[in-house]
């Protein structure tokens, strides 16, 4: 046995290095955070603006208010009225002024050029002239919608009628901004989406499921658990558990026992850093005697692997997301036994597999700001796929499992990768089979 007092030493010793520890992986962290925003700034912004012929942007917060941009801008306390405030004055970088925005933490990490008073906003950009001054208002993208009307009033007082006329919707900047993603931030969701799958992989297993004792929101709440534990945020908030079959959806991530014959699938993502995951995976579980899920529950997830080949087969930088969209449509419409469906509302011919494709922006949030291959964003449909995109390729596939019977059942896929010149590549390892729980 340690003597008392040799072990109260050892105790003390091993608080005291703790504390660095913890400390080291903040530091390391933040670290990361300020050059994923150096590089933001110096390679993507230059890039977004003069594309979308907007030689000055500006983006306004307050107390209480951040707009949605402000992680990637570095953040900083504003006491009562700030503007973020760049300007594209020719040569390779962007200039970059920061009025009423400080704190410790800003100042740490030097992203600006100047520092001025909200006070000198006018002054400012009567020098600079600019001809188009960008602004957070947009139609469809809510991350570039963050000016408040109070805001906007308070900015054309400032600027006065002749520079306020110059004022457009910056939605398309802020898209390709937060769409385009550089090495590091490629890293960063890579490990976002790591932690991701690992997660829901272990959640989906005997570490945490007894079938008969276990529900679906105990899971739900052990997965929580793991990011308080791992200091992440997520994209969603609680994970979206529930029982695919054989009998009807349960309530989700709620009370339902999970039992022998379950069909199992979580739906969720992650935050690390400014990076944000959105996938999918899926469980069964073992009945007595069975080492495997049904061959029908097989035949229904192979038939989704096959769609999610066609999809992966048209993402290719240069073109739109909607027309990637068009020809992987196309291609499921020509395939024998495959039709276009609708979310939730399967056709009722057995013999048919519905296909539902939702292959959206990810990355900047769970459903992201840039192009997207998915009918409900219409506008980012438009959008030029392009290198350092990230997307989730996300679909469902409806259709009969014979031993559970005539019922169709809804297979989801959706895992995360980045465009780049060959087409898109996995940040991590994708969903490549059915869990199992015994």
């Amino acid at each position: 046995m340690v003597p008392r007092p040799v072990l109260a030493v050892v105790l003390a010793l091993t608080s005291a290095l703790a504390v660095p520890a913890t400390a080291q992986e903040a530091k390391r962290r933040w670290d990361e955070l300020c050059q994923l925003r150096k590089d933001k700034l110096d390679i993507v912004l230059p890039q977004a603006m003069r594309e979308n012929g907007i030689d000055m942007w500006i983006v306004a917060g307050r107390e209480g208010h951040n707009d949605p941009n402000a992680m990637l801008l570095g953040d900083g306390y504003i006491g009562d009225v700030g503007y973020y405030v760049f300007t594209d004055r020719g040569g390779g970088r962007i200039e970059r002024a920061a009025f009423g925005i400080g704190g410790a933490a800003f100042d740490q990490c030097p992203l600006y050029d100047l520092r001025p008073a909200p006070s000198e906003m006018a002054a400012f950009v009567q020098t600079r002239q600019p001809n188009k001054i960008g602004i957070n208002v947009a139609s469809e993208i809510g991350s570039a919608d963050g000016l408040s009307h109070s805001l906007y009033e308070k900015l054309r007082e400032t600027l006065g009628p002749a520079l306020s006329a110059r004022m457009v919707s910056a939605e398309k900047l802020v898209s390709d901004f937060r769409g385009r993603h550089t090495a590091l931030g490629v890293a960063a969701f890579a490990k976002a989406g790591e932690y991701s799958r690992t997660i829901v992989e272990r959640a989906l297993s005997n570490e945490v499921i007894r079938p008969g004792h276990t529900t679906t929101g105990d899971v739900a709440w052990w997965m929580m658990e793991q990011l308080h534990k791992e200091g992440l945020g997520n994209s969603f908030g609680l994970p979206s558990i529930y029982i695919l079959g054989p009998g009807p959806r349960g309530p989700v991530s709620g009370d339902h026992v999970i039992q022998p014959g379950d069909l199992i699938t979580v739906d969720w993502g992650v935050n690390y850093l400014t990076a944000y995951t959105d996938m999918k995976r899926m469980a069964y579980v073992l009945k007595p005697g069975e080492n495997a899920p049904p061959a029908g529950v097989q035949r229904a997830y192979d038939k989704g692997q096959l769609i999610r080949g066609m999809i992966l087969d048209q993402i290719r930088p240069g073109v739109t997301a909607g027309d990637a969209l068009a020809a992987v449509n196309r291609k499921v419409a020509a395939t024998p036994g495959f039709v276009l469906g609708k979310y939730d509302d399967p056709s009722a011919d057995p013999k048919m597999t519905d296909v539902v494709i939702g292959s959206h922006s990810v990355g900047d949030l769970g459903h992201g700001s840039g192009p997207s291959m998915a009918d409900f964003n219409p506008v980012r449909m438009t959008y030029t796929l392009r290198p350092g995109n990230l997307l989730s390729v996300e679909l469902f596939v409806y259709t009969v499992v014979p031993e559970w019977g005539t019922r169709k059942i809804k297979i989801p896929l959706e895992d995360n990768g980045v465009v780049t010149d060959s087409g898109l590549q996995w940040a991590y390892p994708p969903n490549s089979r059915i869990l199992l729980v015994k």
